[in-house]
């Protein structure tokens, strides 16, 4: 189990550093940032200040080079835009887009697992169709489709629901909904799919041949083997989630969080904000993948003989 962690832990090192240096050039490619951050009214001289100090004449090796060393020191620079560290702008919006996912999974699992179990054990009655019914159409409805909807119904119409910012419970009902409809609908269908492939196993009639109750059976044996497929697509719906999952609700809904920074940036060509944003949510990425493949491990013993 050691040298499968410290395998997964030198994987998620190498992945890192691929991805600086792609994050680090591409920004680059995308544009001048000189258009956006330098008012014309401004003189050469100070021009030429500014050209110095964001190191901006340099050349790109040495402005990569410059990059990776803010990983050392913890000097990330300050925003193009906004004059501030960046490390300070990125952590203001860390909280309200780990807010959001975790509301989004916990309503996820919440609905989903018992929709998928439901689904299962009625496969062949009207209302394992209606809950299949519902995951598809969860499913083939865009959040930005469905985000526009819901605005309009409980925001514009019933005037119910706010749908800007995050200043109090009601502001998280809204992209709640939106960001969890897609992945209520996927975890549905592969928990009905999952359980499908356990309900018929002779340890499933063994169980009940002792005298379980049918509750016992699905729960303590049904659902922790069907564990490990459940676990590795709750573990992707969480790395897309952070990866670029919220981007477009956060936008819509003004949410200050990572998503909408990570837009705004871009638009603007604020490259350390840009940088540092993205990797960030790499590095999330990566933490979620790494802890998911140990995860497996864990369950299934017969990976941890493979990588001993």
């Amino acid at each position: 189990m050691l040298r499968y962690a410290l395998r997964t832990l030198a994987r998620m090192a190498v992945t890192f550093l691929v991805i600086v240096t792609l994050v680090f050039f591409a920004t680059r490619i995308s544009g001048n940032p000189l258009d956006f951050i330098l008012a014309d009214g401004l003189t050469s001289e100070d021009r030429a200040i500014l050209i110095r100090y964001y190191e901006l004449d340099r050349s790109w090796w040495h402005q990569y080079l410059a990059f990776l060393r803010g990983f050392w020191d913890g000097q990330f620079g300050l925003s193009f835009i906004e004059r501030r560290p960046v490390g300070t702008i990125v952590l203001e919006r860390l909280w309200p887009t780990a807010q959001l996912l975790l509301s989004a999974m916990a309503l996820t699992l919440a609905l989903a697992l018992p929709l998928g179990i439901l689904a299962a054990m009625h496969r062949d009655r009207w209302i394992g169709s209606a809950v299949m019914t519902l995951a598809f159409l969860g499913y083939a409805v865009p959040n930005f489709v469905l985000a526009v909807f819901l605005i309009l119904i409980f925001a514009y119409w019933l005037n119910w629901l706010p749908v800007v910012g995050n200043a109090t419970a009601w502001h998280f009902i809204l992209p709640t909904l939106t960001l969890a409809s897609g992945l209520v609908a996927a975890l549905t269908r592969f928990t009905r799919n999952a359980m499908l492939d356990v309900l018929g196993q002779d340890f499933m009639r063994t169980a009940r041949a002792k005298g379980l109750s049918e509750r016992a059976v699905i729960l303590r044996h049904g659902l922790r083997n069907a564990g490990i497929t459940i676990l590795s697509v709750v573990g992707l719906q969480v790395a897309g989630l952070a990866a670029a999952g919220s981007v477009v609700v956060e936008s819509i809904f003004a949410w200050p969080g990572i998503g909408e920074l990570l837009v705004r940036s871009a638009i603007r060509r604020d490259y350390p904000v840009l940088q540092f944003g993205v990797l960030t949510v790499a590095f999330a990425v990566i933490v979620i993948n790494a802890l998911i493949d140990l995860a497996y491990a864990w369950a299934d013993p017969r990976l941890r003989q493979r990588g001993a």
